[in-house]
């Protein structure tokens, strides 16, 4: 599970923050903050592994907090969750090692690609390896992970929709294990042709992996997951 910390100085915002985070697979809110010190205190005593941070704070800003954050040496990942929307904000964040940038007011789905872009990078890392040294190839691996999470949404050939790719994505991200084309459906809602449909097209573009399994009638079984197979 990746552990989240919930910063912002509306507590209804955070609340509505954090219903979001629950939602998503692989995911589990591990606080909510609503000042600086307080997501700094909660970082001392609580494993945290993403923050997402709003901008606007009654002690400090989000982007001060994220300098003092690597000056302590807490390592979480941070993403920007905020109303700042100048161009200044927005590169400082960068700037400061913000991995991903979300305006409000934002959806659902829109929070969700973000949280499964970092899902995607922090399984990328883990492929690689966190030691020793990475080649071109890996590391080109490790930039592209937000991107290749958030490439079925965009570009999608006629008759798919990017909430049936998310639905997929969530059973597969969920699942732990790969699944056939009917346990999709299954955990999903779709058909079992749909689901069919959709495995097809993400596995030529590459978003998920396809295996075989054998059984006693020798016609394999297709079994599907979100990163691509080795």
């Amino acid at each position: 599970m990746i552990d989240v910390l919930v910063v912002d100085d509306d507590f209804h915002v955070a609340e509505i923050n954090a219903a979001y985070v629950a939602q998503v697979p692989g995911f589990r809110v591990r606080a909510r903050a609503h000042t600086a010190a307080q997501a700094l205190a909660t970082l001392e005593r609580e494993h945290v592994d993403l923050v997402l941070l709003d901008h606007y704070l009654p002690d400090e800003t989000g982007l001060t907090l994220v300098r003092r954050m690597r000056q302590l040496g807490h390592q979480a990942d941070v993403i920007m969750v905020t109303a700042a929307r100048d161009v200044a904000t927005v590169r400082a964040a960068m700037r400061y090692g913000a991995l991903q940038y979300v305006v409000k007011p934002f959806s659902f789905s829109g929070l969700s690609a973000k949280l499964d872009g970092y899902a995607a990078l922090r399984r990328t890392l883990d492929g690689v390896g966190g030691r020793g040294e990475a080649g071109q190839e890996q590391v080109d691996r490790i930039f592209g992970a937000f991107t290749s999470a958030d490439a079925p949404r965009s570009a999608l050939p006629k008759g798919h929709s990017a909430a049936t790719v998310g639905l997929i994505r969530r059973a597969l991200d969920g699942a732990g294990r790969p699944l056939s084309a009917h346990e999709v459906a299954e955990r999903t809602g779709v058909s079992r042709s749909t689901a069919q449909r959709y495995l097809k097209y993400l596995e030529s573009t590459g978003h998920i992996g396809l295996t075989l399994k054998y059984g006693d009638t020798g016609r394999p079984e297709h079994r599907y997951t979100w990163a691509p197979a080795p």
